[in-house]
C-alpha cells in the first residue's frame, strides 16, 4: 500500500520533488480534492517555484477529470488564493512550501469561501482516496469532464485590501519590503500602486531557488539585509514577507524587530474601533500585552491553541474581528477569516503615517514585557521532559498550570509554555516576565530541565 504520511501534514501537504510526490499524484489530490469538497468548480494558484506549474496543472486536470471546472490564477500569494476562494466562492488550492528550501513543495487546499481543509475537515480523506488509487489506479473520467480556464486576480485582490484600510490620509512613508524572491515581489507593487508610499524594493525578483536568503523572515539572520537597508535608507518602516507572501514581519525606522505580538495588539485596537466590544483571538504565545489591549480598547480576549485551523474555528464560532499568532499570522473576518499579512502591513502603515511620530514609539505602548522568544531544544524525549519541567512546577502555591496547548505554567509576574514540535523531535519553548531578568531566569530554569 502506499503511505503518504510523511506528506500529508495537518494542515497541507508538503514534502520533496520528485522523491516524496510529483505530477502524477498531484494528479490524484486534484481528483480527491474534488471528490471530498464534491465542488462544481475550484479556484487554483502557485508560487514561484519551479515545479509549482506543472503541480497545479495535473492537480487541475485531476479535478477536472472528476467533473468540477476549474480556475487557473497562476502566481499568487498564498493570501491571494484566498482572496479568490472568498470572493468567487469556490473550493481552491494552492501550490507552495512556504519558506521550504526550493526541492520543497506543497498545497493548500480550502473549501468556498477560503474555509481550511486539515485533517479533520477532509484532509485525511483525501489522503486515503490518493493512497487507494495509487495503489489500484485512479477512477475513469467522469462522462462529462470540466473545462479549465484563466483568470486575473491580482488586482481584485489588490482593490479588495485596500477597500478595508484607507490610506489617503497618511503622510508620505519610505517602506522598505523585502520580499525574499518570494511572492511579495509579484502582489506588493500592485497593492502599494498609488498609495503614499516611497517603496525601496529588495528581493522582488521571482526566484524559488532563494538565491540570497531563507525567505523566512521569523529567523533573526533573515531580516539582516533588511535592518541594514532600513537604516541605509533612513526608511520609515521595513516589511518582510515569507516565500508564499502570507505572513508578514516589520521592524521599525532603527532596524529593530517589533514583535508580531506587538503588531496584533496595534491591528487588535485598530479593529476594535471601527467594531466596538467584538472578539479578538489570540494563541496562548502571544503577549499578555494582547489580551490587555483588547481588553482596554472594550473588546473581549479569546485565547486558543497554535494553528491557523485553530485560530479559524474559533474565530468563526465566536464571530471575532480579528486574530493574531506569534509567528506573524494575522486573520480577519472581512478577510473570510483567513490569514493575509498584506492586510496586516497596511493597517500598520495606515497607523504610521496618521501620526508624527516614529514606528517606535507607537509600538512602545504596545510591547510591555520581556519575551524570550521561541527557544528549540532537541531531546530524545519529548513527552518525557515535558513531564519533568511539569513535576517541577506541580503543587506549587504560586502558579498555574494548563495543558491547552503544550504545557503552560503562569506566575504573578511570568509564564511559560513549552511544546512539542509535530514534525521534528524539538521542545519549543516561550518565556514572557514583567523584566528582562526574571525573563531570562525562568528560561535558564526551565532549559535546564529539558536539556538535563
Amino acid at each position: 500500500m502506499v503511505d503518504l504520511s510523511r506528506i500529508v501534514k495537518a494542515y497541507d501537504v508538503r514534502g520533496v520533488v520528485p522523491d516524496q510526490w510529483d505530477e502524477s499524484l498531484a494528479e490524484l489530490f486534484g481528483s480527491a480534492f474534488a471528490q471530498i469538497t464534491d465542488a462544481e468548480s475550484v479556484v487554483i494558484g502557485h508560487d514561484m517555484r519551479p515545479s509549482s506549474p506543472g503541480l497545479s496543472q495535473a492537480f487541475a486536470r485531476g479535478a477536472a477529470a472528476r467533473g468540477a471546472d476549474v480556475v487557473l490564477i497562476g502566481l499568487c500569494s498564498t493570501d491571494q488564493l484566498y482572496y479568490a476562494s472568498g470572493s468567487l466562492d469556490m473550493p481552491g488550492a494552492m501550490f507552495t512550501a512556504s519558506h521550504n528550501p526550493a526541492q520543497y513543495n506543497g498545497i493548500k487546499m480550502c473549501r468556498a469561501g477560503a474555509s481550511p481543509v486539515g485533517q479533520d475537515t477532509g484532509l485525511s480523506q483525501i489522503r486515503e482516496l490518493v493512497e487507494s488509487w495509487a495503489d489500484k489506479g485512479a477512477p475513469a473520467p467522469v462522462e462529462k469532464p470540466g473545462t479549465i480556464t484563466e483568470r486575473d486576480t491580482l488586482r481584485g485582490y489588490a482593490d479588495h485590501l485596500r477597500g478595508l484600510v484607507d490610506l489617503t490620509a497618511s503622510r508620505p512613508l519610505k517602506v522598505v519590503v523585502d520580499a525574499g524572491n518570494g511572492m511579495g515581489g509579484h502582489t506588493v507593487p500592485t497593492v502599494f500602486d498609488g498609495l503614499p508610499l516611497d517603496l525601496v524594493p529588495m528581493y522582488f525578483e521571482l526566484d524559488g531557488t532563494f538565491p540570497n536568503h531563507e525567505a523566512n523572515p521569523l529567523a533573526p539572520e533573515n531580516i539582516v539585509d533588511l535592518q541594514a537597508k532600513v537604516r541605509e535608507t533612513g526608511a520609515d518602516i521595513g516589511l518582510a514577507f515569507d516565500g508564499d507572501a502570507d505572513r508578514c514581519f516589520v521592524v521599525d525606522e532603527r532596524g529593530e524587530p517589533v514583535s508580531p505580538s506587538a503588531i496584533t495588539a496595534l491591528v487588535a485596537a485598530r479593529e476594535l474601533a471601527k467594531h466596538p466590544g467584538d472578539t479578538v483571538i489570540h494563541n496562548l504565545i502571544t503577549s499578555w500585552s494582547v489580551p490587555e489591549v483588547v481588553r482596554e480598547n472594550g473588546g473581549t480576549p479569546v485565547r486558543t491553541r497554535v494553528g491557523h485551523s485553530f485560530i479559524k474555528e474559533e474565530m468563526a464560532r465566536t464571530g471575532a474581528v480579528f486574530g493574531g499568532e506569534h509567528s506573524a499570522h494575522y486573520y480577519f473576518r472581512d478577510f473570510w477569516r483567513a490569514d493575509t499579512g498584506m492586510l496586516a502591513a497596511l493597517h500598520v502603515l495606515a497607523a504610521l503615517g496618521e501620526q508624527p511620530g516614529p514606528l517606535s514609539g507607537l509600538v512602545a505602548q504596545y510591547d510591555r514585557y520581556a519575551a524570550s522568544g521561541e527557544i528549540n531544544s532537541t531531546v530524545d524525549d519529548q513527552a518525557g521532559r515535558a513531564a519533568a519541567v511539569k513535576e517541577r512546577y506541580t503543587g506549587r502555591d504560586d502558579v498555574e498550570i494548563d495543558e491547552l496547548d503544550g504545557l503552560t505554567v503562569t506566575a504573578a509576574d511570568w509564564w511559560f509554555n513549552l511544546r512539542p514540535s509535530n514534525t521534528e523531535p524539538l521542545l519549543r519553548l516561550n518565556v514572557e516576565a514583567r523584566d528582562a531578568d526574571t525573563c531570562a531566569a525562568v528560561r535558564d530554569e526551565v532549559l535546564g530541565i529539558v536539556r538535563t
